[in-house]
């Protein structure tokens, strides 16, 4: 493995073994494998349980991180190749990373898209060029997509169903004051058509997900016996589930022209107890950061099926088993 930057570039078996070794980091959590080796992060975009997991998952294992802020705590970058650097930025992302190559032994990426241009943004230009541009390896920290979550995610999974084919998995859209980045809801599906499972994904009228991730969901769907549904119902949806996945994003159609009088019509898609009983007992996680009796409501928060927590504490050792494959 090259570089970790997206789910759909890895096979079903090359995402267990990732997760086989997250398995072993969660029960023998120290080693020296990674000695003397060094993680650069670069985030565009804040973090909580990203910087930190990624921080103490290559510290365990014998290694260091540096974190990068552009703009902060580190110079303003240029991301457009050719640019005429006239503006605000003191230095192009092809020479930093140039450089961080010469310090570093694999780098990685957290840069949000900026909700103005969907189909110019989601050609991932700066995590392509950043993959371009170095001769170490890249991990994708979340820009149009989350592969590292969708690992945590399907770590729990396998830990409280087993075996995750025919599951019925309900990736769910739920109100948030704000447009989010689609990119975990992209990749929670795509790993989960990916393992077979019977991938319901619910939204509003308005919200779906980009057509050329719902057409890969569905072709992975067909290649491993699982199903795929797309609802405009939450209660229909949530019917018989036996995990679901919440998360909010921002409408498509209204990209780069948001607009709160119809988004604000939905704030009846919420995660509730009513919606919970009726599901096949099913589990409840979200990625996290997350407003409460918004999107979800404490009482499936903080009811025994719910696994935040756990899917949050999955992010330092799937990140462990990427860094081991991509630097031992």
């Amino acid at each position: 493995m090259e570089n970790f930057v997206a789910i759909e570039n890895h096979s079903q078996e090359e995402l267990n073994q990732i997760l086989e070794s997250a398995a072993a980091f969660k029960n023998a959590p120290y080693s020296e494998i990674l000695k003397n080796k060094s993680l650069i992060t670069m985030f565009f975009n804040p973090s909580t349980r990203t910087k930190t997991s990624f921080d103490l998952a290559i510290t365990q294992l014998g290694g260091h991180c540096v974190n990068i802020e552009p703009g902060k705590s580190s110079w303003g970058i240029e991301i457009e190749e050719g640019a005429v650097m006239d503006g605000e930025a003191e230095e192009h992302l092809k020479d930093a990373v140039k450089v961080l190559n010469r310090y570093g032994d694999a780098l990685a990426l957290r840069c949000f898209p900026q909700f103005k241009n969907w189909q110019e943004e989601k050609k991932d230009l700066i995590l392509a060029n950043m993959v371009k541009w170095s001769d170490k390896p890249v991990i994708n920290m979340e820009t149009i997509s989350h592969p590292c979550q969708a690992l945590a995610m399907m770590q729990l999974i396998k830990e409280k169903l087993g075996s995750p084919k025919k599951k019925k998995m309900v990736l769910t859209w739920a109100y948030h004051p704000k447009p989010l980045n689609t990119a975990v809801a992209n990749s929670a599906g795509m790993i989960s058509s990916i393992f077979g499972m019977d991938l319901v994904i619910a939204n509003p009228l308005g919200y779906d997900l980009d057509k050329g991730y719902i057409e890969q969901m569905k072709l992975n769907c067909k290649q491993t016996g699982g199903s795929f549904t797309q609802s405009h119902d939450m209660e229909d949806a949530f019917t018989d589930a036996d995990f679901v996945y919440a998360k909010s994003w921002g409408s498509l159609e209204q990209y780069g022209n948001f607009q709160p009088d119809i988004h604000h019509q939905n704030k009846h898609w919420i995660v509730d107890e009513q919606k919970m009983k009726l599901t096949n007992n099913a589990y409840f996680s979200h990625c996290l950061p997350l407003r409460r009796n918004m999107l979800v409501t404490d009482g499936v928060l903080d009811s025994a099926q719910s696994l935040i927590y756990d899917e949050a504490e999955n992010r330092l050792h799937v990140q462990k088993a990427v860094l081991k494959a991509l630097m031992k």
